[in-house]
């Protein structure tokens, strides 16, 4: 009750910034519009109709998806630091927190692209902005996972989290089975990027339980142990045909979320995807997440998990005095992000019978 009274002092004012930013989330009626565009032309004059304004007004003809993409990604980023930049703590680092998701995406973008020769510039270009950070075009040096900590991610904010990895996954002594993350190659950079997801993932959730109230802790709890459980199923299923063995798996699996303990450790006994659906069968929220789809129906688990992920995220702005709203408002935005560009896709490809799958969001 006490963080609800003092909320306001140092909240309030975000807090009606980001229900403010919500307000011009596109609605169903500004989809049903931009179906109806000709071109990917049209679209830009549908959107300045809503709160996109004229941001492709300099753009020119014709206008790329990719283009769309990144115009409407800097207004997310642009409203984003408008409200970080004003933030006090704790307010100040939960924002932090949500920018760390990108800084490991965009870490694993760049050594990939490295990996395959790629060049670094054409990868910094493809970097989302709220994950870059001092150093990070260097990641395509190191050839070892050491090297990379201590050339690259020592002084950043993710740098403990690789730590952690180093240490879950440190080289093998003589005589043991334990697999080690020293050698950069394809199978390693999964094993560092979901070892990293998952010690963010248990460091944020430990950071909204303590020190952000309960409100707070009630709305990012449901959030972030979807998260999780979104990860330890798509771990599960990406290690089908691989070298990783249950106990491998168990370790990559976060330690938090609704499917530990018992669910992830059925999924760790998985070998197939009728393993998968019979490990989630318990858990309502996910029985039709892999669950068998009728001829034009083909639904992702990625998409599936999206929209679990936009009804948590639109619930969030049901409630007051809490911060679950920044985290909702970021992902909510790109979303729609999502889903202006699929739109965009189906128009440029002239494959308007899948222009309506998207998700809706309002």
């Amino acid at each position: 009750m006490a963080s609800m009274i003092y909320y306001n002092v140092d909240g309030g004012f975000l807090e009606a910034i980001a229900r403010g930013f919500r307000s011009g989330i596109l609605t169903a009626a500004d989809y049903a519009n931009l179906q109806q565009c000709d071109t990917v032309d049209d679209m830009k004059l549908q959107l300045q109709g809503t709160d996109y304004g004229n941001f492709l007004q300099s753009e020119p003809s014709p206008i790329s998806t990719n283009t769309i993409a990144m115009k409407c990604t800097e207004k997310l980023v642009e409203e984003f630091n408008h409200m970080k930049v004003q933030a006090v703590e704790p307010l100040a680092t939960f924002m932090e927190y949500v920018t760390y998701g990108y800084m490991i995406d965009n870490l694993m973008l760049i050594i990939t692209g490295a990996l395959h020769d790629r060049d670094t510039n054409e990868l910094m270009a493809k970097c989302h902005p709220l994950g870059l950070f001092d150093g990070l075009s260097a990641a395509s040096i190191p050839n070892t996972a050491k090297d990379l900590y201590e050339m690259v991610l020592v002084e950043t904010p993710i740098g403990p989290y690789f730590v952690n990895v180093l240490n879950l996954w440190r080289s093998p002594q003589v005589g043991e089975r334990q697999p080690g993350v020293e050698d950069l190659d394809e199978l390693n950079i999964e094993i560092i990027r979901n070892s990293l997801y998952k010690a963010y993932l248990q460091d944020f959730y430990q950071f909204c339980m303590s020190e952000c109230g309960d409100e707070t802790a009630e709305i990012m709890g449901g959030i972030l142990s979807l998260e999780a459980d979104r990860r330890a199923i798509n771990i599960t299923i990406n290690a089908f045909d691989t070298e990783l063995s249950r106990d491998d798996k168990v370790k990559l699996y976060p330690t938090i979320g609704h499917l530990h303990p018992e669910g992830t450790a059925r999924l760790a006994l998985a070998t197939d995807l009728d393993g998968v659906r019979a490990a989630l069968d318990p858990y309502a929220d996910y029985r039709n997440v892999l669950a068998e789809q009728g001829l034009g129906e083909e639904k992702s688990v990625e998409n599936a998990f999206y929209e679990l992920e936009v009804a948590l995220n639109k619930d969030a702005f049901e409630q007051q005095f809490h911060f679950g709203l920044f985290w909702a408002y970021v992902k909510l935005r790109e979303q729609e992000i999502r889903n202006i560009v699929w739109i965009a896709e189906c128009i440029q490809q002239d494959q308007r019978h899948q222009i309506a799958q998207y998700i809706n969001i309002f």
